[in-house]
């Protein structure tokens, strides 16, 4: 999905960093061939989604499209590696994540089980900085004139600082502490997804076209719409998903009291009784549909199901009006196919 340009401008990002990291010693040359492996795989729709805003709104800035796009896969990258070590997992699209490789590798070379996963946290943390800064630079030398550049810098800070907000609320609501309401949750996923998948990919985009202030502002309402259309399905497959072919955990969310919608919703009806004896543990396979059964039952996933195409529609309707073709909705919002029953999750 990531046009030439932009996968070359990512290419020779991680090659940079490459020739760095070689200059230092062969442990922080591994570390950046783990991050360069944390880019791999995935389908790129937040760059593209740049890219297509920057040409609909008949922006003249192919290069420096592309290098902020790169830039957007970093700063994407770098979320991904922190996030993992914030929900402590070590696999990530079917194979060891950048703590699963270090962790692996200190094993082999005799470091206790504790020990190794200590490193192996370490590295993440140290690789996702890594991708920040690379991110952060990419930007400021891709080539846009200075005002541009300095709009670009606010847009990433801001995307930044929302991110942050998010998982730090994410896992807050996680403590169990008080319930979270339906709008608190709503709220989490578009700070946690929206900000940067999503409103930054659109409005940077739209800043480099030369988009008047009120068309970038209302691209940043697309934005917030896109992002918690594919963050409810994204819970969906968080619980409902075929690990094997999402690569993503359909434990880690119940494993970690995660109050995304689903739950929050769930909290509201008579199965919660049985389903909170669910959460907060590792679950077998059996135990798993049995959870699955009674967010089926309760009408938890039909709720998010609906929620999620009602702000898919909110989305079109913006940029309609917008005269961005709505396709962009629909090119980059429709998730792949990858839930455990094989029903597909829009959004």
């Amino acid at each position: 999905m990531i046009g030439t340009a932009t996968d070359e401008a990512l290419a020779r990002i991680l090659d940079e960093g490459r020739r760095r990291a070689a200059a230092v010693d062969a442990h922080h040359a591994l570390l950046w061939e783990a991050l360069a492996a944390a880019t791999e795989g995935g389908k790129r729709f937040r760059p593209a989604l740049l890219v297509a805003t920057h040409d609909a709104l008949g922006g003249d800035s192919p290069g420096a499209a592309a290098e902020v796009g790169a830039a957007v896969e970093l700063l994407h990258t770098a979320f991904v590696i922190h996030d993992d070590v914030i929900d402590d997992d070590h696999v990530r699209r079917g194979r060891p994540n950048v703590s699963g490789t270090f962790r692996a590798l200190a094993g082999v070379d005799g470091a206790t089980p504790d020990v190794a996963a200590g490193y192996g946290l370490t590295a993440a943390i140290l690789a996702g900085d890594l991708a920040l800064s690379a991110a952060i630079r990419a930007v400021a030398t891709c080539g846009a004139p200075a005002p541009v550049t300095e709009r670009l810098l606010d847009l990433f800070d801001a995307a930044l600082h929302r991110t942050a907000a998010g998982e730090l609320a994410d896992v807050r609501h996680s403590l169990d502490l008080a319930p979270a309401t339906l709008a608190q949750s709503l709220e989490m996923e578009a700070q946690k997804t929206s900000a940067y998948s999503f409103t930054l990919p659109l409005q940077a985009g739209a800043v480099l076209a030369g988009a008047d202030a009120a068309t970038t502002a209302r691209l940043g309402d697309v934005g917030r719409a896109m992002g918690i259309a594919f963050q409810l399905a994204d819970d969906l497959i968080g619980v409902f998903g075929d690990p094997a072919r999402s690569g993503k955990s359909a434990t880690c969310d119940l494993r970690t009291r995660k109050q995304t919608p689903l739950l929050v919703h769930a909290r509201t009806t008579s199965a919660w009784a049985q389903l909170r004896g669910y959460l907060g543990r590792d679950l077998g396979d059996d135990e798993l549909d049995e959870a699955r059964a009674l967010l089926v039952a309760s009408g938890s996933r039909r709720f998010v199901e609906d929620l999620a195409q009602q702000h898919l529609a909110q989305a079109r309707t913006a940029l309609d009006g917008l005269g961005i073709p709505v396709d962009l909705v629909d090119g980059v919002a429709v998730r792949p196919a990858v839930l455990a029953d094989g029903k597909e999750v829009a959004a």
